[in-house]
């Protein structure tokens, strides 16, 4: 209990903040995006390339199950990556704000292909200044 005592008040300890995460299967969309985020304030995100589990047992030697062949049509002309994107939000106003700019860039977030997006609390942040 020690220990955690002293790792909450080492320097860097922050708030309860929040992490968005957004899977773009369209990486057209990244760029927009990432203007919105400036415009709002978000002041940093983390863009790696990623791919879909159903695109990976297609390509990687699995899928030889019946469910994986009803699915193998859907995927083969799907891109084989796409944009994963996640930033650290210090407050709910900023938090709403950025799910409101995706929601503009994306247009329906539920029509199939678009991707998705999910929200996560953040206790403790270390070697980040925000």
């Amino acid at each position: 209990m020690e220990r955690l005592k002293e790792a909450i008040s080492e320097k860097g300890w922050r708030k309860i903040m929040n992490v968005l995460f957004i899977v773009l299967n369209k990486p057209n969309y990244l760029e927009e995006l990432l203007d919105k985020f400036i415009e709002i304030g978000v002041k940093g995100a983390t863009i790696l390339d990623s791919q879909g589990m159903g695109f990976a047992m297609n390509h990687g030697g699995h899928g030889n199950e019946p469910f994986f062949g009803k699915i193998r049509s859907m995927i083969d002309n799907s891109r084989p990556y796409n944009k994963t994107v996640f930033t650290v939000i210090e407050d709910e106003e900023t938090l709403a704000k950025a799910v409101r700019a995706a929601k503009e860039v994306f247009g329906d977030v539920y029509e199939p292909g678009i991707g998705m997006m999910f929200t996560m609390p953040v206790n403790n942040v270390y070697g980040m200044k925000l």
